[in-house]
C-alpha cells in the first residue's frame, strides 16, 4: 500500500513539473500541451470593438500563438516581406498591450503560401523565453530581453527541406527544449530531434529519425508533445511525421516505439500538419485529411514478444522499434487544425469548417459533420470552461459547448485574417489577426 502511495505521489509530482499553472499559456498548446485550460469565466461574446481590453497593431500576418506568463506576453513577429525581411521577438505588457522590448531574430523572411517565417510559437519557463524561426535561427532571451545564446540549425545540419516552410514550435519539458526537424521533399539530409539546454543553447543529444516516406511525405509541420509518466513508466516525447508516429526517451532520444498508420496508402503528398495529441494513455495522430489513429503505447505494448523482436531484426533500422497497439482508427480526419479533447470526447475541426465529436476511447462519431461559420480553418481549437473556441481565417471565432450534442453558443467576428490559435490566461482570450493582437475580456488575477 505504501509503495502504491509513493507511486501516486511520484506521478502527481511529475505532472506538476510538466505542466505549469493554468493561469499561464507558456507554449503553443498551452499549460497541458493539448490546447486545454482549467480557466473558468471566459468571455463568450465579443467583436472588434466589444469586450476588448486592448489591441496592439501588428506589421503583418503571423501564425505564431501569443505566449503568456504572468505580466508578459511574447510574440514572434514578421514584417511584410515586400518591405523588409526582418523577423523579431516582441515582449508585451499583458495589462496594456504596450511593447516593452523587441529583439531581432535575423532576416530572410518570405511568404510561403499562407505563412511567413515567424510561424513557430515561442516557449517560456518563466525565467527565459526561447524561439525558433522558419529559417532555423534559435535564440534564448531572459525576461529583460538580454540575448542568452543563438544558434543557426541550417548552418549546423543543412538546409531545411520542407516544401511549405518550417513551422514546428519547440517543446519545453523537463527543463529542456525539444526541437524537431522532419523534412525530405527538398533535401537528402536526415530528419532529426534535438534536446537543447535552455540555459546554454547547447545540445544534450541529437538523434536522427529515418523513415521510408517519399517525396513530400517526409515533411512535417507538427510540434512534439509529451506522454506523461504512468504505471511506473517514464514520460515520452511523441513526434509525428514522415508517415510515422514515434515515442522517444527524453533522457537519450532513443526511439521507444513506432507506428506507421498515418499514411496507409503511401501517398507521396502525405505531409502532416496536425500535431499529435495525448489524452490519458492514448496517443492520437493525424494524417493528411485522415486517418485518425488512437494508439495504446504502454505499458504492455512497449514490450515486443520474442517472435516480433526476431522479425524486427531482419527489417531496416527504422523499423526495429516495437509497434504499439491500435486502439481505434477512423478514415476521415483533419489536415491543419490539431484536434482537442476534454478527456471524454475528441473534437475534430476540418480546414473547411466541419466539426466532429468522437468518443475519445472508441472513435464513435457522436455528431458530425456539423457546419461552422463559412471560412477556412488553419488555427487549432482550444478548450476551457466547458467550451470550445474555434477561429477561422476570416477572424470568426465560433464558441461551442462541449459534449455529445452540437450547440453553438456564439459567433464572434474580429474581421481580420487569422492563422494563429487562441491563447487563454487569467480570464482572457488572446487572438492574433494579421492587423492586431486582441486581448478579449478582463484579466482576472490568479492569486
Amino acid at each position: 500500500m505504501q509503495k502504491r502511495l509513493w507511486s501516486v505521489v511520484f506521478v502527481v509530482a511529475s505532472l506538476m513539473a510538466i505542466y505549469p499553472v493554468a493561469a499561464d499559456w507558456p507554449q503553443w498548446r498551452g499549460p497541458s500541451l493539448d490546447g486545454s485550460s482549467s480557466e473558468t469565466g471566459l468571455p463568450v461574446e465579443w467583436s472588434a470593438d466589444k469586450n476588448v481590453t486592448w489591441k496592439l497593431a501588428l506589421p503583418a500576418r503571423g501564425a505564431a500563438t501569443p505566449i503568456v506568463w504572468g505580466d508578459r506576453i511574447f510574440l514572434s513577429v514578421s514584417e511584410d516581406p515586400e518591405k523588409t525581411d526582418r523577423l523579431s521577438l516582441w515582449c508585451l505588457d499583458r495589462n496594456t498591450g504596450k511593447r516593452l522590448w523587441e529583439r531581432p531574430l535575423g532576416g530572410g523572411n518570405e511568404l510561403k503560401y499562407k505563412h511567413h517565417m515567424a510561424s513557430p510559437s515561442p516557449v517560456t519557463d518563466g525565467q527565459g523565453v526561447y524561439v525558433i524561426t522558419g529559417l532555423g535561427i534559435v535564440k534564448g532571451f531572459d525576461f529583460a530581453g538580454e540575448e542568452l545564446w543563438s544558434r543557426d540549425l541550417q548552418k549546423e545540419y543543412g538546409k531545411f527541406g520542407t516544401n511549405w516552410g518550417y513551422a514546428s514550435s519547440p517543446l519545453l519539458f523537463d527543463g529542456s527544449l525539444f526541437i524537431q526537424v522532419l523534412h525530405g521533399s527538398h533535401t537528402d539530409d536526415p530528419s532529426y530531434l534535438l534536446r537543447v539546454d535552455p540555459a546554454t543553447g547547447k545540445n544534450q543529444w541529437r538523434v536522427e529519425r529515418p523513415t521510408k516516406a517519399i517525396r513530400e511525405s517526409p515533411d512535417s509541420y507538427t510540434t512534439p508533445t509529451v506522454l506523461p509518466p504512468s504505471r511506473g513508466e517514464s514520460a515520452q516525447i511523441v513526434i509525428s511525421g514522415g508517415d510515422v508516429v514515434t515515442g522517444h526517451d527524453p533522457a537519450t532520444g532513443r526511439e521507444l516505439w513506432r507506428a506507421g498508420n498515418i499514411n496507409p496508402a503511401n501517398s507521396p503528398a502525405g505531409r502532416v500538419v496536425a500535431s499529435p495529441l495525448v489524452v490519458g494513455d492514448l496517443v492520437y495522430a493525424f494524417g493528411k485529411r485522415g486517418p485518425i489513429v488512437a494508439l495504446q503505447t504502454r505499458p504492455e505494448d512497449n514490450k515486443a514478444d520474442p517472435k516480433k523482436k526476431a522479425a524486427q531484426k531482419k527489417e531496416s533500422p527504422a523499423a526495429k522499434s516495437p509497434q504499439p497497439s491500435l486502439a481505434w482508427s477512423r478514415e476521415k480526419g483533419t489536415d491543419v487544425p490539431t484536434p482537442v479533447s476534454d478527456g471524454k470526447y475528441l473534437y475534430v475541426i476540418t480546414d473547411k469548417g466541419l466539426a466532429w465529436c468522437l468518443d475519445a476511447k472508441t472513435g464513435e462519431a457522436l455528431y458530425g459533420p456539423q457546419r461552422l461559420a463559412v471560412g477556412t480553418y488553419s488555427g487549432s481549437p482550444v478548450i476551457a470552461d466547458g467550451r470550445i473556441y474555434i477561429t477561422s481565417e476570416l477572424g470568426m471565432t465560433t464558441v461551442l459547448r462541449t459534449g455529445a450534442k452540437f450547440e453553438v453558443l456564439s459567433e464572434n467576428d474580429l474581421d481580420g485574417y487569422t492563422l494563429a490559435s487562441p491563447a487563454i490566461s487569467e480570464g482572457q482570450i488572446f487572438i492574433r489577426t494579421a492587423d492586431f493582437l486582441f486581448a478579449i475580456g478582463q484579466r482576472r488575477s490568479s492569486g
